[in-house]
């Protein structure tokens, strides 16, 4: 299993709505080499770096900085419209993406198993994978339920770890239900505490191996599932800090505490070439 970074690793560092933006806001080429500094030669940027914003040139300069540092690229969007899917099929061409990993937006899953059905054989004829992602807006058995529906080679699961909180389930159960499916991992690990008055409790995201997740127990039913190939991006739920800058000193030491834990336990495949690593710290 291939690990990789994302545009969802370094959240403040990319910068987040709603919030006074990064001294130095992390762009698609810094992330590439941010990532290959840590050893790693894989790259998912989702739709909060919006790949659809940057013109062609830009495109293509990406993933000249991509093949120059040995990264591998994934795209990803949100959204289930064709025109969007469409055109994020083309700028996975354009990057060497072997995914266009995407979240549905609408809660008619009816609708959106229509508008997916529409664009699969130009996924086929591409040879990408459609990588729908569990999100918390429809349950597990809804999700099965629309990969049984479609029964095609080119879509499949993007299973997030901790999301499905938000439709009321479990990791455990979210992770067997959905593992026959998977086709891209995202590996987020979280806790949960009860508040300081008593009454109720806060789930928070904690460096890979810090929390809840059972790592070892994810790996095992992966593996069972003859899914042990599929590319596995760790991802971050990190807290708000004082400000976004003590923030985002506190991602990039989860995002180093997370890479050193899941090579403790041999989850990830290494490249002997960049295995100790090379930051460059000057990209945040």
């Amino acid at each position: 299993m291939k690990l990789g970074l994302s545009t969802y690793t370094l959240t403040w560092s990319v910068g987040v709505p709603g919030y006074e933006p990064p001294p130095q806001p992390l762009t698609a080429e810094a992330l590439v080499k941010l990532t290959r500094g840590y050893g790693l030669g894989l790259l998912q940027i989702a739709d909060n770096l919006p790949l659809h914003a940057m013109s062609d040139g830009e495109l293509l300069a990406l993933k000249r900085v991509a093949d120059e540092h040995g990264v591998e690229l994934e795209v990803g969007t949100r959204g289930s419209e064709p025109e969007l899917l469409l055109r994020y099929l083309g700028i996975a061409g354009m990057l060497g993406s072997s995914i266009v990993r995407t979240i549905v937006t609408t809660p008619d899953l009816a609708a959106a198993e229509a508008q997916i059905r529409e664009v699969l054989p130009a996924f086929e004829a591409a040879n990408v994978m459609l990588a729908i992602e569990n999100h918390g807006l429809h349950t597990t058995g809804q999700l099965v339920q629309l990969f049984q529906n479609l029964r095609h080679g080119h879509v499949g699961c993007c299973l997030d770890t901790v999301n499905s909180f938000g439709a009321l389930e479990a990791p455990d159960h979210v992770i067997r239900a959905l593992s026959p499916y998977l086709v891209n991992l995202h590996i987020k690990d979280f806790d949960i505490k009860r508040v300081d008055h008593m009454m109720g409790f806060t789930i928070l995201g904690t460096p890979a191996g810090a929390g809840r997740l059972d790592i070892q127990g994810l790996k095992e039913i992966i593996e069972a599932n003859g899914k042990a190939g599929v590319n596995a991006i760790l991802e971050l739920w990190t807290p708000y800090a004082k400000s976004v800058r003590d923030t985002i000193a506190t991602e990039r030491d989860w995002l180093e505490q997370s890479i050193a834990y899941l090579r403790s336990v041999h989850f990830i495949e290494e490249d002997l070439r960049y295995a100790t690593g090379n930051v460059e710290r000057e990209s945040l």
